[in-house]
């Protein structure tokens, strides 16, 4: 680590979803992205998504994210289908989208006269989940950078149902009035996790079009209309991504100070602190010593944590007949 100091950023994410992964009942994901026009220009620091009545379903199928592009495919689960004919057909089925589904176990393949076929190995829950909360972390309000335009765009785009603003800095009056009256507040401290509401967030229109900022200057701000399927197609994706990435998507640091808290964060025993291993640690750290980064089963914890389910039966099944057509 260059310093004692970890960012702060970080630091403050980490607690919160570890506070909120203890706290409810949310699959929990950090930085996704958030836009439908332009693709990677929002990333959102944390997503919560709220299981639905179909989520059991859903756990069961994989404990890794389904390609959309294949949830939203006509290859269906009665009749299999020519893998050629899918990717003739089929817009945005490509060939690494085919691969991923058949590897997720959401698709499975099978030969018929020498050519080969696919089939869906289940109907796709789509009430899996009830809805998405977006939240967008700044702990220190007095250095706020794009934090105005970022809530815009995610109020006036709605993909989330509820979209929150969490900080550690003591909120005014003057703070709430820079930012939409639609984002909730939350007070948060990371050390000792206590959480305080200041305001609570408006529910969005998740169901019908949005407007997404694309670029904003001095006298001209430039937008897209979301129509609702794309949104649709947008919030899926979330949930799907926010499944299969979790919120410990880091490696721990090889250095001798390397260990994790009980939660599963990485932590510096030389600084006594949490750290960012890929800005922090290595040879730019006066206390780095290279060791075996420690062994912390991040999964074993996610899945003792929360509803996600690791590494589940999966759903793969063989028809009987199709046999006879080889």
């Amino acid at each position: 680590m260059a310093d004692a100091d970890t960012p702060q950023e970080f630091a403050f994410e980490l607690a919160l979803c570890s506070h909120l992964e203890a706290t409810t009942e949310w699959v929990l994901s950090r930085q996704l992205g958030a836009a439908v026009d332009r693709s990677g220009r929002r990333i959102v620091d944390v997503v919560g998504v709220v299981p639905g009545p179909a989520f059991d379903e859903r756990a069961r199928i994989t404990d890794r994210t389904i390609p959309v592009r294949a949830i939203e495919s006509d290859v269906g689960v009665g009749e299999a289908v020519s893998r050629y004919r899918a990717l003739r057909d089929e817009w945005g089925l490509r060939e690494p989208v085919l691969e991923r589904a058949v590897e997720v176990g959401f698709f499975e393949t099978e030969r018929q006269s020498g050519r080969e076929f696919l089939r869906r190995t289940t109907r796709y829950p789509d009430e899996w989940f009830a809805g998405l909360v977006g939240i967008e972390n700044k702990p220190d309000l007095g250095d706020p950078g794009a934090l105005s335009r970022q809530l815009r765009t995610d109020v006036s785009l709605g993909l989330f149902e509820e979209v929150i603003l969490a900080t550690e800095s003591h909120v005014t009056r003057a703070h709430l009035n820079r930012i939409p009256r639609e984002v909730g507040v939350w007070r948060f401290d990371p050390e000792t996790g206590e959480k305080n509401v200041i305001r609570e967030p408006t529910s969005l229109a998740t169901d019908e079009p949005g407007v997404e900022l694309v670029e904003e200057g001095a006298l001209r701000t430039d937008v897209a209309v979301v129509d609702a399927d794309e949104k649709a197609r947008a919030r899926r994706r979330i949930a799907e991504r926010a499944y299969g990435k979790g919120w410990r998507t880091y490696d721990f640091p090889a250095c001798v100070h390397a260990t994790a808290t009980p939660d599963g964060r990485p932590y510096c025993s030389r600084f006594d602190c949490v750290v960012e291993p890929s800005r922090r640690c290595g040879d730019d750290c006066s206390a780095y010593e290279e060791d075996t980064p420690p062994d912390v089963d991040t999964e074993g914890l996610r899945a003792d944590r929360t509803a996600w389910k690791r590494d589940p039966p999966g759903v793969a099944r063989r028809q009987s007949g199709l046999d006879r057509f080889r």
